[in-house]
């Protein structure tokens, strides 16, 4: 069993978030983060066997098990209204 990590949007990503995600998460911050007021957090977790990383604002980083590279997908279920 894998244990999921949480860690602040802009901040280094711990070790266990797997290399093929970082740079479409740092895509992500890069794009949607402000120099001013409070960063949303970042969940790592594992469905599956499969990691996926999820921003507070619903924003999703999952590995296509056919390809090996990250996707960047919104749950529709996060109202960021």
């Amino acid at each position: 069993m894998k244990m999921g990590t949480r860690w602040t949007a802009g901040s280094t990503p711990p070790a266990a978030v797997p290399q093929a995600m970082r740079d479409a998460i740092a895509s992500i911050e890069f794009h949607a983060l402000t120099d001013t007021g409070p960063h949303p957090g970042w969940t790592l977790t594992w469905l599956e066997g499969r990691p996926v990383a999820e921003l507070d604002t619903g924003v999703m980083v999952v590995i296509d098990p056919a390809t090996g590279e990250a996707v960047v997908q919104r749950d529709p279920d996060v109202d960021v209204s």
